[in-house]
């Protein structure tokens, strides 16, 4: 016999591959908050390079403003001393000299890069810190000055900066004075000195200190930046967790209490919803205008040819029988196809198999079989109520024909799927027989009543659904059919 033709709703490959359950992917979230193209992952990305940005160029102006400043006060200093030199010097016949001692702190110091001198002519005055040597000063008008910005042009009686070293090779900062320009014995050129580490220790004590603010600063900026980003990301999440709740049957709709951003997308997705139900219950009433066109003239040709005057073999009433059970067969295909496209009701398997159990215990009350069920409660399957009854009702009913006294029904979920477990210990099915079995009409043992559909019907619908049927030997010895359902 020909296998049956292909599901409704799938491509004709859809029997031999079943449609696998949806995986989530790695990460915290489905997806992970870090995987390639996330949403999550390029705000973030692009939140610390600004961030990093912002702290490299705060970093820098702080850094100029901070030289400017402390330059500044150094050739403030610098400064006073050439202003004091110059109310104090004095050019007599002696030479050069000072009316007051101008080696104050901290000119009093040897070597210690804070020197002055005073030069007009062949004659020097100098401080004692520089122990009768003279400095090595470049005048700024041949160098370039020491800190960039706009400035307006010096005038020659104004101090002036200077690069140069001490007697000792040591780097100074200068600041240079030129006395009446135009006076007979030449002017006076007035020098004062820092050390350079003046400067620079000061800037690398703060430049480390700012470094470390900077640093703290951009960890509590990147902190509250993933925190924003995972709260703004947080309704993302749970649409997603809603439409995980509709397609496994847990809820009808989005809640419509979004944000204004989410909203729109949450009402298109209401509207599809709405959109697939009314489809569904035309596919429905279609079916059932189906139904209702072929059963009743079956029901009638049934009941003609029961005259065994027109069937004297039954070989007619036999064919009717079997069109009655393809279309009933098919009808329930198209059931299942149609509610592929909707949205799928939670069926409770511990209720469903408890009415089962009821029933065959009723129906094989001569054999009076053993029939254990272990399905716990809560145990759910994405599938039709009456699709469960059907693919059960077959799997118990095999069972029940076949084991010596003992079924047994146990379910738990495996790898995401519902996986049922019927088994017996009656004489079970060899390897080779057990692909003869799945096929539509056929029969092992013709002595048994059966018409051989039951576990073609039942593997098709769970393929249906995304599922499938295994057959294989079972631990008390019969065969072991495990029923895959979506969870």
């Amino acid at each position: 016999m020909s296998p049956p033709p292909p599901p409704l709703g799938h491509p004709p490959a859809a029997r031999d591959r079943p449609v696998p359950p949806p995986r989530r992917a790695a990460g915290k979230r489905g997806g992970g908050p870090f995987h390639l193209g996330s949403l999550q992952r390029r705000l973030l990305a692009a939140a610390f390079a600004l961030i990093l940005a912002s702290l490299v160029v705060a970093g820098l102006a702080i850094g100029l403003i901070l030289h400017r400043f402390v330059r500044g006060q150094i050739d403030s200093r610098l400064d006073s001393q050439l202003v004091a030199i110059a109310a104090s010097l004095r050019h007599g016949p002696d030479g050069l000299s000072a009316g007051r001692n101008l080696d104050g702190p901290p000119f009093d110091r040897p070597r210690a890069g804070w020197y002055w001198q005073a030069r007009r002519g062949d004659e020097t005055l100098r401080s004692g810190s520089l122990e009768g040597r003279d400095l090595d000063a470049r005048d700024g008008a041949e160098a370039a000055p020491p800190h960039p910005g706009p400035r307006a042009a010096p005038r020659a009686t104004d101090p002036r900066p200077a690069d140069g070293t001490d007697p000792w090779g040591e780097p100074l900062i200068l600041r240079i004075l030129t006395l009446d320009p135009d006076a007979p014995a030449g002017p006076a050129i007035l020098v004062a000195s820092a050390p350079a580490a003046a400067l620079n220790g000061p800037l690398g004590e703060a430049a480390r200190v700012l470094a470390l603010a900077l640093g703290v600063l951009g960890l509590c900026l990147m902190a509250g930046t993933v925190a924003q980003v995972r709260l703004g990301l947080r309704p993302l999440e749970r649409l997603r967790r809603d439409l995980a709740d509709i397609r496994a049957g847990r809820r009808d709709r989005v809640p419509g209490q979004q944000p204004t951003e989410i909203l729109p997308l949450a009402a298109e997705v209401n509207a599809l919803l709405d959109q697939n139900a009314a489809n569904l219950d035309r596919a429905r009433t279609h079916v059932a205008n189906l139904a209702h066109g072929l059963k009743t003239p079956l029901a009638t040709l049934a009941l003609a040819l029961s005259d065994r005057r027109r069937d004297a073999d039954g070989a007619l009433g036999a064919l009717v029988g079997a069109m009655d059970r393809q279309v009933r067969h098919h009808l329930r295909r198209a059931r299942a196809a149609a509610l592929e496209g909707g949205t799928r009701r939670r069926t409770d398997l511990a209720a469903h198999v408890a009415d089962l159990r009821t029933t065959f215990l009723r129906l094989y009350a001569h054999k009076a079989p053993a029939l254990i069920t272990g399905i716990a409660p809560g145990l759910s399957a994405a599938c039709d109520g009456q699709d469960v009854d059907e693919m059960l009702g077959n799997l118990i009913d095999n069972a029940c024909q076949w084991c010596r006294g003992t079924v047994r029904v146990s379910g738990a979920v495996e790898d995401g799927q519902t996986l049922v477990t019927v088994e017996d210990d009656g004489p079970g099915l060899d390897p080779a027989a057990v692909g003869r079995v799945l096929r539509r009409g056929q029969r092992l043992d013709e002595t048994v009543p059966g018409n051989g559909f039951g576990l073609s019907i039942t593997t098709e619908l769970a393929e249906l659904y995304g599922g499938g049927l295994q057959l294989d030997r079972s631990a008390l010895g019969g065969l072991r059919a495990r029923l895959r359902l979506p969870a």
